[in-house]
């Protein structure tokens, strides 16, 4: 009887463990980062809608001649482009699958803003939060 009691109280501690896991992967859909570079500040905050494939955002920089601005893996590979152009404040659709793992690891990823004179002059990880100057 007692190692029956042992038995469910093990099962009913790794069921709980194993659902912190799964909460552990949960989408971030506001996503934030604080950018620098060159002498320069600023952040961005990202609002992400992976089941629309729709991504918005609202840049807080003092940068003069930026041309654009993208989402970046770890190696610098393009995964999302904010817009054609830079814009301030926008939204644009972005594929769903590239949201999707944005949104479950914001920390893998980084925000590169472009401006005449430097490609990526201005850099920040992104995190699960807004940011905030």
């Amino acid at each position: 009887m007692r190692s029956t009691r042992l038995a469910a109280i093990t099962a009913g501690a790794t069921l709980t463990l194993g659902s912190g896991v799964a909460l552990a992967g949960t989408m971030h859909p506001e996503l934030g980062a604080k950018l620098a570079g060159m002498g320069e500040h600023g952040i961005v905050n990202l609002q992400s809608n992976a089941a629309k494939g729709r991504i918005c955002w609202t840049f807080e920089l003092t940068t003069k001649g930026i041309t654009g601005a993208s989402i970046r893996d770890a190696h610098g590979m393009k995964v999302a482009e904010l817009g054609m152009h830079y814009a301030t404040k926008s939204c644009d659709a972005v594929a769903a699958k590239a949201l999707d793992l944005i949104e479950s690891k914001p920390g893998a990823y980084w925000v590169w803003v472009d401006t005449k004179g430097h490609p990526g002059e201005l850099r920040g990880k992104l995190f699960a939060d807004m940011a905030h100057m």
